[in-house]
Order: structure tokens, then C-alpha cells, then sequence
């Protein structure tokens, strides 16, 4: 995640936010790191629960569908990276008419109703964009419109923000119409490359996933250096176990990291296989956190299926904290007296590395 400058580290000290939906606290972590205080959090999973409780000392509320809204304290932003598979190109794609997750969506709208924070913030995959011919979306941004709400959206990848893993997103930032705030841009990067070496453990500690197969091809010798030159990195593919299905594709060290999943199969499962100082293996559920902008401090789940499952769901840290730049530099949370005056110039991203 970001080491944010110590003049950016209050910006939002007067700020609440909610955290739906909380999984593993992602959001929350890039809400606190400028100041901002947690009023109330919802998760239904009990070991997101438990990993949320260990580094916040702070457990979720559970099953967002029980609570009622009369519980959930007024806040000035709600953040949710509500469920995504109903949506995602992985499932069903049964979107609002999953009966199970699909309408969960509208829980937010529930909370929101009653709660009317000043900004919504929202994150989902990338198919939500174009799912049901667009009609999701459509739903999507009139109920938050009916609702009182400017509304804008964008597809982010983490690979643009200083993360090694190419994860493309769709995010929502909504703010109440009074705020007017006709014209929000969202982040477009930092322009820092990295590679997925930078973040990986070392060999000592990551034995356990090297994976020792007959049926390993790899063509890594004729690779164009260009190809390490651009910006954005991308996941360079240079192997392939057994006929290289899902999760039998090798990729290079120097690349970035495929999007991780919480599902799937294959013998690079979830994470995807890399060749790493001259080793085939699967990352490492630290080596998933570190991807996917979570420090070296925060707690991971013992049980690694799970801690697996809890990074293929979780928002990236650093892209939350960008937007969140972005948000601030409106100017909506400035004292009052000083709402509409030029707010002070926040720092290059660059100076916040």
C-alpha cells in the first residue's frame, strides 16, 4: 500500500466511513491510512470475520440482509466491494436475478437511504460493465441517480498503480447531488513500474509451492527485452504444464501476476504458476497479500485454502487509496468556510512511494 505523506495522513481524520460487504478490511485499510474512522462494518463470511477482527480488533456485523438500517450509523462515505459472482465472467452471470447474491446490490441502496452519506464507493469486476448487454449497469447507476447521486465509473487495473497483478475492476464513486461536484477524474496511475520479483519471498520460504512435474514446457530464451520496457508490465506467459488449461500457464518473474481468484482449478490454482529464480511454483499466500497492496503486518488466515479464497476476493489497497486522493482533492470534506475555496495542492503521487 501507499506510505502516504504525513500532511495527507489527516486529510480525512473527520471523516466516517461504512464498510459493507468488508471481506478481509482492504477498503478499511486504505480508508485509515488517511484518517478516516470506521463506524461500522458488515461481512457474512466468519473467516473474513476472523481476519478483520485480527488486524481491527474490530469483528463485522454479520449477514447484511438482518440488519436493520436503524443500526447502521450515519457516515460520510460507504465503501463496498459487494459480491461479484453473480457478475463476473467466471459464474452464471445471473447478475440481479441470483437470488442468493445478486440483489445484494440493492442492500446498499437499502443502507444508503437511510444513512445518506455524502459518497458511495463502490467496486465489482469487469463484466459488470457490459453484463446483460448493459443493462446491469443502466439499473445500476439510476438507482443510485434516484437516489440523489452523481455518478461515475471507471475500469482500473491494478497493474497501473504500483501492483504487480494485472486485476481490472470497475469502480464507482457517487456523490450526493448538494456536493456538486459535476466532474470527477478518476486516478490514471503512477507510472512506477514493478515487477513481481520485487514483492516475492525468498526461496527459502516458498519450498512448499514449487511444483515438480515431467510435463513442464518452457520458452523463455528468445523473450524480446521490449517486452520488459513497457508501461503497464503485463503477465509475460513463457511455459505450460501438461496441455496449459486454466491454471497450467507459466509466467515470468520479471512480468506481472495474473489476476488472482478465489475458485478455479489446475495445478497453479488461484495464484497462477511462475517461473521464480529458475523455479516453477505457485505464489504464496504472503506473496498474494503483497500483490495485492496488503503489508507485511497484516494478519493472513492460518489455513491457506482460505487465506487463498480471502486475496482472489479482496479489493487492491493502493488503487482504494488513489481514489481516494482523487476525492479529496474535490474539496467536499474541507472545512466548512473553506468548501469552495482552492484546496491545498496534494503531492505527485510519486512523492508519496
Amino acid at each position: 500500500m501507499i506510505q502516504v505523506d504525513e500532511q495527507l495522513k489527516t486529510k480525512l481524520s473527520s471523516v466516517t466511513f461504512s464498510d459493507l460487504f468488508a471481506g478481509i478490511g482492504g477498503f478499511r485499510l486504505a480508508f485509515e491510512s488517511f484518517g478516516a474512522r470506521c463506524v461500522f462494518s458488515s461481512e457474512i463470511n466468519q473467516n473474513c470475520q476472523r481476519v478483520y477482527e485480527l488486524n481491527f480488533f474490530d469483528k463485522p456485523f454479520g449477514d447484511i440482509t438482518s440488519i436493520p438500517e436503524d443500526n447502521v450509523p450515519h457516515h460520510d462515505i460507504l465503501c463496498a466491494g459487494f459480491p461479484c459472482q453473480p457478475f463476473s465472467i467466471s459464474g452464471k452471470q445471473k447478475g440481479f436475478n441470483d437470488q442468493k447474491t445478486g440483489s445484494l446490490f440493492f442492500e446498499i441502496i437499502r443502507i444508503a437511504k437511510h444513512t445518506q452519506p455524502k459518497v458511495i464507493l463502490l467496486e465489482n469486476v469487469k463484466n459488470y460493465l457490459t453484463h446483460d448487454s448493459g443493462k446491469t449497469l443502466d439499473k445500476t447507476v439510476a438507482s443510485l441517480r434516484n437516489m440523489g447521486y452523481s455518478v461515475f465509473h471507471s475500469l482500473l487495473n491494478s497493474s497501473k498503480f504500483g501492483i504487480p497483478q494485472s486485476r481490472n475492476r470497475l469502480y464507482f464513486v457517487c456523490f450526493r447531488n448538494e456536493l456538486a461536484v459535476s466532474n470527477f477524474h478518476f486516478p490514471t496511475g503512477t507510472r512506477i513500474p514493478v515487477r513481481l520479483l520485487q514483492f516475492c519471498l525468498p526461496d527459502s520460504s516458498t519450498k512448499k509451492f514449487i511444483i515438480s512435474r515431467n510435463d513442464i514446457t518452457i520458452n523463455d530464451t528468445k523473450l524480446s527485452e521490449s517486452l520488459f520496457n513497457n508501461f503497464p508490465l503485463k503477465p509475460i506467459r513463457i511455459g505450460i504444464v501438461n496441455k496449459g488449461g486454466q491454471g497450467e500457464r507459466i509466467y515470468h518473474e520479471n512480468g506481472h501476476a495474473i489476476t488472482l481468484s478465489s475458485a478455479g482449478g489446475g495445478v497453479g490454482a488461484k495464484t497462477g504458476l511462475y517461473k521464480i529464480n529458475g523455479k516453477i511454483r505457485r505464489l504464496s499466500p504472503r506473496e498474494c497479500a503483497r500483490i495485492s497492496g496488503f503489508p507485511d503486518s497484516f494478519v493472513i488466515h492460518p489455513k491457506e485454502s482460505e487465506s487463498y479464497k480471502q486475496f482472489g476476493n479482496t479489493v487492491i489497497v493502493d488503487v482504494i487509496q488513489h481514489i481516494l486522493l482523487e476525492i479529496i482533492k474535490t474539496g467536499i470534506f474541507e472545512s466548512a468556510g473553506t468548501q469552495n475555496k482552492p484546496i491545498k495542492k496534494i503531492p505527485a503521487i510519486s512523492n508519496l512511494i
